[in-house]
């Protein structure tokens, strides 16, 4: 209607004379003659005619130039122009064809994306379906494959995605993880005997890491696939020269040793049941020293069985060292055997956390955090993994999270002051003294985390001020009782340790300080000897400080 008047105005004006430059621009009859036009008669009553007329030539030239970049032009210069609606289906034709030309998954996507609600929206729907289902058949990429196969399992391709899946997923399988989950996927898979022999070799790289040369040798001897482990000769005749030199009784290479500072791994884990809780935590803690596959499972169990959060939390920390000093792929076949073992088993809270340690302690901190949550028993709360949740959310900088973790171990140790009963008639349990240890040094530990928090953070102050009055009245409490109980203790025992008792750490601090001399020794006092006992140290020392050490030493320039 708006076109058709200011046709009949043209009319009229053109009846009754126009102005020159009108009737210029009327003579031209092109967009820029009456853009002139515009420009210097900008009101009146030409100026709505003239304007229909400049959208009729440039809906004219769009459609010659028949181009993406025109229609889109004519759009913007006219919105609300009567042609819109046509410029708009040609727009959308024109990208339907390229789309539909290209054939591919993007292009279909993105016409998809520019016309949600066009004509061709159900055949662009079509045909993106039909694109995505070729490239999936025809990718590399596994996860794709995976989908592809999910969405067409009567694809005719099949059976041809499956086979390079296979291949795919094998190729890619670079560790013990993926190994396992190889194995998983493909109960029928050609490569399964190759991704046996593998996970073999890393279960045997870890034995003779450890010293474990016999074991190693007995394991590949008596396995079906242990022929398959061509190098596994030299790699033993290796271990053995190796510990030739490690075992001889020059006092000064055992000084170099962090083994000759220890006791055994047999000697730790019947510790590791002594009826004394405080024998337990040290036992574990010592355990942690031994850079050594055998000490896992030592570990492991003390974390499950333990009663007292200390000997759980030091089995903790020493599971950490190990693994995190044993060479990367023979720590992740540990953990990953391990974890498949877990896979089978029923679920309860002791599984969950079993699960959530050792993906904790592989570095797969988001899968562990799940983990926790599910082993975490709000009526019991488990004060190790509240410590353990302090710790993470710490290192992501989230102190008012790590606070409330604090909150409720200082609320654990109240409660274990309060509740642990002591009597000087029937003596005290020494099992109840050393749990009011732990109520201490937990409770000390919350202290500490609500005072970062609160110097840290101002979120929530009120909040945080009443968290660290809890903290207190936990730490004041559990020191009180603690004393309590050890004063009993000492009285029927007079040589009975108490909670200070800290022996076995000074050993330790005090048996690094001797290997770092010995170490500095060796390359004067023993030169033939020295590179081989560096070399261990850089690898197998459980300390880092004794490991950058070697480092430093091996990179000197040789006399």
């Amino acid at each position: 209607m708006r076109a058709f008047r200011a046709l009949c105005l043209l009319w009229l004006l053109t009846g009754c004379g126009l102005p020159r430059a009108y009737q210029r621009a009327r003579d031209a009859d092109t967009v820029e003659a009456y853009r002139e036009f515009l420009r210097q008669y900008p009101e009146g009553d030409e100026a709505e005619a003239v304007e229909v007329r400049i959208a009729e030539l440039e809906f004219e030239e769009a459609r010659r130039l028949h181009t993406v970049v025109a229609y889109k032009r004519f759009l913007e210069a006219h919105p609300e122009d009567s042609h819109v609606r046509a410029v708009r289906a040609l727009l959308e034709g024109l990208r339907f064809n390229a789309a539909k030309d290209e054939g591919t998954a993007a292009a279909l996507r993105q016409f998809l994306r520019d016309h949600p609600d066009g004509a061709q929206r159900e055949e662009a729907q079509r045909l993106l379906k039909a694109a995505e289902l070729q490239e999936a058949s025809s990718t590399r990429d596994p996860v794709r494959m995976r989908e592809y196969l999910k969405e067409a399992p009567d694809d005719p391709r099949r059976l041809e995605v499956e086979s390079r899946l296979d291949d795919e997923s094998f190729a890619r399988a670079a560790g013990a993880t993926a190994l396992f989950a190889y194995l998983r996927d493909f109960p029928a898979g050609r490569y399964r005997e190759q991704a046996k022999v593998k996970l073999l070799g890393l279960e045997v790289e870890g034995l003779l890491f450890s010293g474990l040369l016999e074991e190693a040798e007995a394991r590949v001897a008596a396995h079906p696939l242990g022929v398959k482990l061509e190098d596994f000769p030299a790699r033993l005749a290796r271990a053995r020269a190796e510990r030739a030199v490690l075992s001889q009784p020059d006092a000064l290479v055992r000084s170099a040793q962090v083994e000759h500072y220890l006791r055994s791994i047999e000697d730790l884990s019947r510790a590791l049941v002594a009826p004394d809780p405080m024998d337990r935590w040290q036992a574990a803690q010592e355990l942690g020293q031994h850079v050594s596959v055998k000490a896992l499972d030592p570990l492991l169990e003390a974390l499950r069985s333990g009663r007292n959060p200390l000997i759980r939390w030091q089995a903790l920390e020493s599971l950490e060292t190990v693994l995190r000093t044993l060479p990367r792929r023979v720590a992740e076949y540990e953990v990953a055997v391990r974890l498949e073992s877990l896979r089978e088993k029923a679920g309860s809270a002791e599984l969950y956390l079993r699960t959530a340690v050792l993906l904790d302690l592989s570095g797969r901190v988001g899968e562990a955090a799940a983990e926790y949550q599910r082993s975490f028993l709000p009526e019991d709360p488990d004060p190790v993994v509240l410590r353990r949740w302090v710790g993470l959310r710490e290192q992501r900088r989230q102190a008012f999270s790590a606070a409330v973790a604090a909150r409720q171990i200082s609320l654990w140790a109240l409660r274990v002051a309060r509740e642990e009963t002591l009597s000087a008639e029937g003596g005290v349990p020494l099992a109840a003294a050393r749990q009011l240890c732990a109520a201490v040094r937990f409770a000390r530990l919350a202290s500490e985390t609500l005072g970062r928090a609160r110097a840290a953070n101002t979120e929530f102050p009120e909040d945080l001020e009443g968290f660290g009055v809890t903290a207190a009245e936990a730490l004041k409490l559990s020191e009180a009782r603690l004393a309590d109980a050890e004063l009993l203790l000492r009285q029927q025992s007079p040589g009975a340790r108490t909670c200070g008792d800290d022996a076995v750490r000074e050993r330790l601090e005090s048996a690094v300080a001797e290997r770092r001399a010995a170490l500095r020794s060796v390359g004067t006092r023993l030169p033939r000897l020295a590179p081989v006992l560096l070399e261990a140290a850089r690898e197998r020392d459980p300390s880092g400080d004794i490991r950058a050490e070697a480092e430093r030493l091996l990179a000197r320039p040789t006399p």
